[in-house]
């Protein structure tokens, strides 16, 4: 649902949307860091909120998965995707409600599935600024795949982390984690080759690094890859992907995972 803005000016809205997405934070040079967050409105409609600097919010702003905000917006100006949408930077996000993962999922996957699941190779036809965010049922989910990245940020973005740390931000440094994650799987097509997609949800992040300061980094990863592929993604999880659009070419990651309890 759309509300008019009491106090904004004009161009601003309030929308109250259900948060189904946090990508793992990253540096920004313009905006020093940032989460993409994505979700639905009331009516049905996908919306991305960008930038957020989510951890340098107030804690009472630091929003769950599946909780409905109330957030003021304007469409962004330098986001040709349809989706994206800039919070006020001087207006607090509020919480409103949360949806719970009572009856496996139930009331969670009425509302993100409201609207049939689309198909990636047709997402990747029709381009970004046409659609930017889906939910993608995967026909075959092939593997899970772990390859080494970086341990650390881009140069201009690791001295940004540096700088931030040593002028005293309360937040710990961002941490860079040396490896890439993907899902190799067919959407609907199994004669082409399917579609291997890196993944950016916050939680599978915080999850390896959690395993990894508990059981050390060989087990974190297998710990990582049986919850994403084998529990998640089972047969009898009906998983499905939540999608986006992440560079205005056709790109797209796998942003978070839908399934049963």
């Amino acid at each position: 649902m759309v509300e008019d803005g009491e106090g904004l000016a004009e161009g601003w809205q309030v929308l109250e949307v259900l948060v189904l997405v946090k990508t793992y934070p990253r540096p920004s040079l313009r905006h020093q860091e940032v989460v993409c967050t994505a979700g639905i409105t009331r009516d049905g409609r996908w919306v991305r909120l960008y930038p957020i600097d989510y951890r340098d919010k107030p804690y009472d702003e630091w929003f769950k998965k599946y909780e409905w905000i109330r957030v003021p917006v304007k469409k962004h100006q330098r986001d040709r995707r349809p989706e994206s949408y800039r919070p006020h930077p001087g207006k607090p996000i509020e919480r409103i409600g949360f949806v719970p993962a009572e009856k496996n999922w139930a009331q969670r996957r009425e509302i993100a599935l409201a609207r049939p699941a689309s198909n990636m190779c047709e997402l990747q036809k029709l381009g970004p600024t046409t659609q930017s965010l889906a939910v993608v049922k995967p026909k075959e989910i092939v593997d899970f795949m772990i390859q080494p990245d970086s341990p650390q940020w881009k140069p201009g973005h690791q001295h940004l982390c540096e700088q931030l740390h040593l002028f005293g931000s309360n937040q710990r440094p961002l941490e860079k984690v040396p490896w890439k994650f993907s899902y190799h799987y067919y959407c609907c097509y199994p004669s082409w080759h399917g579609h291997k997609q890196v993944v950016l949800d916050w939680e599978l992040f915080q999850l390896f690094r959690k395993m990894r300061d508990r059981k050390g980094e060989h087990q974190a990863l297998v710990d990582v890859k049986t919850k994403f592929l084998h529990q998640m993604c089972g047969a009898d999880r009906d998983p499905y992907f939540f999608a986006g659009n992440i560079n205005l070419k056709r790109a797209w990651a796998i942003l978070g995972v839908l399934g049963r309890r």
